[in-house]
């Protein structure tokens, strides 16, 4: 995969740390509207786990997350997936829960 670009800088980005765990949420409930992002954080729940690289911008300092798996690392109908998001949390402290779909 070719490096990002920081548009605003004009500068290549660098690779801060590869295989990074991120956790992507559903809405708890299809009843509610869940909005994506950080306005309903309430209204979402772990949903899979995927590996992926974070990026930064030496410039300056915006990070991305790019390079992710073909598959995702686990679903949460897999046995011990509840455990794998509490290692992974626990793993990558400042890595958001992504509400998104």
């Amino acid at each position: 995969m070719p490096k990002p670009v920081c548009l605003k800088c004009q500068r290549f980005y660098r690779m801060k740390k590869g295989g990074i765990g991120i956790i992507e949420g559903m809405p708890i409930n299809s009843a509610y509207d869940a909005k994506p992002g950080t306005a309903d954080p309430h209204l979402w729940t772990p949903y899979k786990i995927w590996q992926a690289d974070l990026w930064e911008c030496h410039g300056c300092g915006h990070e991305l997350v790019a390079g992710f798996g073909q598959q995702p690392v686990m679903v949460q109908h897999h046995d011990g997936f509840l455990d794998r998001v509490l290692t992974y949390r626990k793993a990558f402290p400042n890595i958001p829960q992504i509400n998104d779909c």
